[in-house]
């Protein structure tokens, strides 16, 4: 069995005091040049390797990780993030690590403007959220960056030099692949690009699968298809379901919708009583969702996988802080796509 070198064993093969060991081990105080060769030398002999661990029990350390999501009533694509949070936080207990959860309401950019504000007062070591509101996000990870706090983003991705990293999937490239997977289905025809509930002017990631979405298209380089964008919201879901009825009216030869948020059912569920039943594909597998996806009103669903993203974002911000691992500046997840056939094995 190797043998665990304690400070004291350093400082007696190095022929200096345990002070001086301590102070080359943590990087603090003055050591002369003669006494820090003499002790990296004997690190090197016996292959020391700190623990950050112990490091952080001797420091009495706390790490708080804050997390800013949207309403999970409001929007039940979150939803697993709740059981993911909990996961990570049973498996960091007892290691210096506390999380806290914050949310606000998806529909309201002063909502997360006040609940991101209250959170950076608390001075968290570090915030992650979702940057659902381009704009009011490039503010808030500003004030974080100026407050001392690291911020991880997930899902949504917004280009800025004070977000530490990026985890989620290419929202350009799934646009694409939802191009691809209609592609497939229609050799030719009429498409409707369809955002709900959110302003696509200061929504990146409604913008990015729309760009992926047409970019494709446009790369055929064919006539045979024709793409139109609806942006409809669903707070007053009479007045929805006729902006939509009204829209396929007029474009009597739409084929198929894209749907660029985890709200397919909406659409499938208005139009389920129109003779003319349109091709969907998706984001997620919420549970009215599925249910659509089973009995045939929506076609393909694309996997966001909100719980792994947000588990892996937070196991990224423990072992930095625990470990001084290295956090990558971006993690894209594989573009998983889920059919009838295939869903209850993403269920699980």
């Amino acid at each position: 069995m190797d043998k665990k070198y304690t400070i004291k064993d350093i400082a007696a093969l190095a022929g200096v005091s345990k002070g001086t060991v301590d102070r080359v081990l943590h990087k603090r105080g003055k050591v002369s040049e003669t006494a820090l060769v003499k002790v990296n030398n004997v690190l090197d002999e016996i292959d020391y390797q700190p623990n950050p661990m112990a490091k952080n029990l001797r420091i009495n350390k706390v790490f708080k990780l804050f997390v800013l999501i949207p309403n999970v009533g409001k929007d039940s694509f979150w939803l697993p993030c709740k059981d993911g949070i909990q996961e990570f936080e049973d498996a960091y207990k007892g290691f210096g690590i506390k999380v806290e959860n914050y949310f606000f309401d998806p529909a309201s950019t002063a909502s997360f403007l006040e609940t991101a504000r209250g959170m950076i007062a608390l001075q968290p070591d570090a915030i992650l959220t979702v940057p659902i509101f381009a704009k009011e996000a490039h503010v808030i990870v500003k004030e974080c960056y100026e407050a001392g706090i690291k911020v991880s983003i997930f899902n949504n991705f917004i280009a800025s030099d004070y977000v530490h990293n990026f985890i989620g999937q290419d929202l350009y490239q799934s646009g694409r692949v939802a191009a691809n997977l209609l592609h497939m289905l229609l050799k030719k025809g009429h498409i409707g690009i369809i955002h709900i509930d959110e302003e696509s002017r200061n929504a990146t990631h409604l913008q990015e699968k729309e760009k992926g979405f047409r970019n494709y298209f446009s790369g055929l380089k064919s006539d045979n298809y024709q793409i139109s964008t609806l942006s409809i919201s669903h707070k007053d879901p009479v007045k929805f379901k006729a902006t939509l009825l009204e829209f396929l009216d007029e474009n009597e030869n739409l084929e198929a919708m894209f749907v660029t948020i985890s709200k397919s059912h909406l659409v499938a569920d208005a139009i389920k009583d129109r003779k003319q039943r349109q091709l969907i594909v998706g984001y997620d597998l919420v549970d009215k969702n599925v249910h659509y996806l089973k009995n045939g009103g929506v076609n393909f669903l694309i996997n966001q996988k909100p719980k792994e993203q947000v588990t892996l974002a937070l196991n990224y911000l423990a072992e930095y802080f625990l470990f001084d691992k290295p956090i990558p500046s971006e993690v894209l997840l594989p573009i998983v796509i889920v059919n009838a056939e295939s869903v209850d094995g993403y269920l699980v």
